[in-house]
């Protein structure tokens, strides 16, 4: 199935590595243009964005941002809004952090740090660019959840609440905003074969994919695709939907 994003402007959020990264590169790919941001990471995000600009000149674009901060989200809207991208056509909420620990062990900062960031910054940089988007014909949102979000994960009561809101908001906001032929759609992966795997010894890799119905992990390219079609206008019919992709993991 042929995507056609040509003179559509995306902004990705944690777009300079692991699943965010997969997305910035297929959107670019399928014609769009692409603003995407980092909060860590300057030099790898900055050799990602050396890269694209070979590739796609004139169509991509680095920001640092932590989501967090609601000022520095409305600031990173209004400046891509004025940027010679042009103003933007969807948002992908990518950007997010782990800070696991057992319950027992989790502390009040690793709880707000990780809310902050991945349902707060949700939060922000949605409001600050929702009036831009609904002046639109079938703009998109698309929120990176979590299996995580769907079932229990030991370790994970902040991550795990913070991606169940997350669904909980897509739904919300598709209700909101269908009126204004805005989609909102959910995507919540499972275990993805990123660089955080790659650290991982091989014993445990070997662990997860047995744990897995399809006995391999996804790749973030797999991820991306699924992205890049709910972006597109094949994809105008569907809103406030949470698709899950983890090999069976949840069945």
């Amino acid at each position: 199935m042929q995507i056609d994003l040509i003179d559509k402007h995306f902004l990705v959020t944690g777009g300079g590595r692991g699943i965010g990264k997969a997305i910035v590169l297929q959107l670019l790919t399928s014609g769009a243009s692409v603003s995407f941001t980092y909060n860590h990471g300057k030099e790898t995000a900055d050799a990602f964005l050396q890269e694209l600009s070979i590739k796609f000149p004139g169509k991509v674009a680095l920001y640092k941002a932590d989501i967090k901060d609601e000022e520095q989200s409305k600031s990173l809207i209004a400046e891509i809004e004025k940027s010679q991208l042009g103003s933007l056509y969807g948002l992908v909420n990518n950007a997010g952090i782990t800070m696991d620990a057992p319950f027992f062990s989790m502390t009040t900062d690793m709880w707000k740090d990780v809310l902050d960031t991945n349902l707060s910054g949700t939060y922000y940089l949605t409001k600050a660019v929702v009036k831009s988007l609904i002046r639109k014909k079938n703009s998109k949102i698309i929120n990176i959840s979590s299996v995580s979000g769907v079932r229990g994960a030991m370790g994970q009561a902040n991550y795990g609440a913070t991606k169940a809101a997350v669904i909980s908001l897509t739904k919300t906001l598709a209700l909101e905003f269908a009126k204004f032929n805005l989609q909102v759609n959910a995507v919540a992966p499972g275990f993805i074969d990123t660089e955080m795997v790659d650290k991982m010894n091989e014993q445990d890799k070997k662990k997860i994919d047995q744990m897995i119905p399809m006995k391999r992990m996804g790749k973030t390219e797999e991820v991306a695709n699924l992205v890049t079609f709910l972006c597109s206008e094949k994809s105008n019919y569907i809103t406030g939907q949470t698709f899950i992709i983890d090999g069976g993991l949840t069945l």
